[in-house]
């Protein structure tokens, strides 16, 4: 059992004034260019002279950056979102180096998140306000919902959005979130496409196909976006627009996948699905738009987060167990399925199953089987275990 509490993320939107919108743009810019930088330096000493360069050297040429009379404006703002970028910086290369994700990129003024990070140092949090560095008023954020009760930001983020909107988001302890008390229930998951989530209880949910609903809207959009003259005032409006639409799409979808979620941890100590390797699906050019929308992954990371917040257990199935091809009644297993196939009978037993509900009963009892083993929650992926569902074989080592 845990005794620590789950620090969360609150994030709400606020609306700056002119002055305080400029401030944090300019900083935005800054930490842009101070990453960018960085990365930079780490290259070319790498390519140059096989050295590497930690976050304490980055931090020091920081300083002698800011004495130069080309990088003097970045002493305009405030210190602490620079240093926050180097040490992401660091963390880039440190999962670099561990295989965990692929080389650093040069940060972009038109296609990167615009965003900062304050620490406790360069913000006051008093009676509900909050005010940054570099700033006399304090933010007019919109509470929509409480923080915890005498929370304490460690850590604040501002963002804005590719639509201008503009975020702030407070990193507190959780005293709320407890493990729930062990129910012994358990279910398999499988997503599909005309539904997007069936459960081995027989329970299908519908897939709101989010971004379908908006597509004559957007198509619309883009093409007025299309005709106005690159680098227009009026270009520029046509892209916020653009933008909003995106925007919403991705708001319906996060919502409904937090319900669905949330739903399925407090309902079951037990979650089977099964280990989908989206990148490799998205490549299926007919059914790409539609698994995009679906956001298996985006489904997954909010199950594994969520479960071990509330002490409950995710198993990833293998992807290569013919969960769609097994018979649940006899384990009789057909030789092909095509994805047209949404029923079919079993030559051995005679049963009649829907193809979605007989491939999450199948996942729920090789996953509870599994269970038994010590499988990964990640199976193919480096995690505890490191294993497999169903095949439980050790890995091969990488070269």
């Amino acid at each position: 059992m845990r005794t620590a509490h789950v620090k969360r993320a609150f994030k709400y939107r606020f609306y700056p004034t002119d002055a305080q919108a400029a401030e944090l743009s300019r900083t935005f810019g800054c930490v842009r260019k101070v990453y960018n930088l960085a990365l930079a330096a780490r290259t070319e000493a790498w390519t140059l002279r096989q050295e590497r360069v930690n976050y304490n050297a980055t931090s020091a040429m920081l300083t002698t950056w800011k004495k130069t009379e080309e990088l003097a404006y970045l002493n305009d703002v405030s210190s602490v979102p620079m240093q926050q970028a180097l040490r992401h910086l660091q963390t880039a290369f440190t999962n670099f180096f561990a295989r965990q994700a692929k080389y650093p990129r040069f940060k972009s003024r038109k296609k990167s998140r615009k965003s900062a990070e304050y620490t406790t140092s360069a913000f006051r949090f008093r009676d509900g306000k909050l005010t940054l560095a570099k700033m006399r008023e304090p933010l007019a954020i919109a509470w929509s919902r409480p923080l915890p009760e005498g929370a304490k930001p460690s850590t604040v983020t501002v963002s804005q959005d590719t639509a201008g909107r503009w975020y702030v988001s407070l990193l507190c302890e959780d005293p709320s979130v407890k493990p729930l008390p062990d129910n012994g229930n358990a279910v398999g998951v499988d997503a599909g496409l005309d539904h997007l989530l069936t459960l081995s209880t027989g329970e299908k949910i519908s897939n709101p196909r989010h971004e379908r609903r908006d597509r004559a809207r957007l198509a619309k959009a883009q093409r007025e976006h299309a005709r106005k003259a690159k680098g227009s005032a009026n270009r520029e409006k046509a892209r916020r627009k653009v933008a909003r639409i995106h925007a919403r799409v991705a708001d319906r979808r996060r919502d409904n996948l937090h319900k669905l979620t949330t739903r399925l941890v407090r309902e079951n100590q037990t979650i089977v699905i099964e280990d989908l390797t989206v990148r490799n699906l998205l490549k299926n050019g007919r059914l790409a738009r539609a698994i995009s929308d679906a956001a298996w992954s985006e489904f997954r990371s909010m199950l594994e987060y969520k479960a071990a917040w509330y002490g409950r257990e995710v198993i990833a199935v293998d992807r290569w167990f013919p969960s769609s091809k097994l018979c649940s009644n006899c384990g009789a297993l057909r030789d092909r399925m095509p994805l047209h196939v949404r029923t079919w009978t079993c030559a051995g037993c005679g049963t009649t199953h829907d193809r979605d509900g007989n491939a999450a009963k199948n996942l729920l009892a090789a996953g509870l089987a599994a269970s038994a083993c010590g499988a990964g929650v990640r199976p193919q992926r480096s995690s505890p275990g490191g294993q497999s569902a169903t095949k439980q074989e050790p890995l091969p080592r990488e070269p």
